[in-house]
């Protein structure tokens, strides 16, 4: 019942931000600088901290060139009023996303994008344990009343398939438990070109885990819309 509700009131809250974008744009052009005079605080940005690992920080990469400033650039193209908090710190587990949200979740943030798991999967971590640390997190974003876009990873087979079964599936199941926004895998752009082997050479660099600056441009691509998703729940 909480989440039925829960899920309606997001709705609402979803199609209110949905109309009033169209309505502004619908008037600028007649209205312009005199629309955005007479409604201040509808034009405030919406702030949303990146919650993440070296792929949301940007590891390896000039600053413009990593994933929260090529996202930032592309939602503003889009024409969003978003402010992005690089909250990504490299070498990051869930257990260290965890520790540090209470003070990544300042006043002024309004949504949340969470993705985490890499630093687990390389470590080979008891998904039990991932589990729970981003339950945690999701729990505290939750009782902020802060809409959440949970980005995942899929786990690779090396680890056996109970492993890999139980690692990917926390992630969906996480998202319908809190009822937040799901992408299946940060990487899933990279991870979806036809030859892999290609795909390697062009978005990868050097380490073969981390995205080069062509990559992020994919990432941000497919993940863009999912972050308007989440800035139209938001509430600034």
């Amino acid at each position: 019942m909480g989440g039925d509700l829960r899920a309606k009131g997001v709705a609402r809250a979803y199609g209110a931000r949905r109309a009033f974008r169209k309505a502004r744009a619908g008037l600028a052009g007649l209205a312009g600088a005199v629309w955005l005079a007479l409604s201040p605080a509808m034009a405030e940005p919406v702030t949303v901290a990146a919650l993440g690992d070296s792929l949301t920080q940007g590891y390896g990469l000039p600053q413009a060139d990593g994933f929260v400033p090529q996202l930032q650039r592309w939602l503003e193209a889009q024409g969003e009023e978003v402010a992005l908090i690089n909250a990504g710190v490299s070498g990051d587990t869930t257990a260290g996303g965890l520790s540090r949200v209470d003070w990544t979740l300042t006043p002024d943030v309004d949504a949340m994008i969470v993705a985490l798991g890499g630093n687990d999967l390389l470590r080979g971590i008891d998904p039990s344990v991932s589990r729970a640390n981003l339950d945690g997190i999701l729990a505290k974003a939750q009782a902020r009343g802060l809409p959440v876009l949970l980005v995942g990873l899929v786990a690779p087979g090396n680890y056996g398939p109970e492993y890999k079964a139980s690692f990917d599936a926390m992630y969906p199941e996480l998202a319908e438990t809190y009822g937040t926004l799901h992408v299946d895998s940060f990487l899933g752009a990279l991870t979806a070109q036809v030859d892999q082997v290609q795909a390697v050479r062009d978005y990868m660099q050097s380490d073969g885990i981390h995205p080069n600056a062509d990559g992020v441009a994919l990432i941000v691509e497919a993940l863009g819309p999912e972050v308007q998703a989440l800035i139209d729940r938001a509430s600034p």
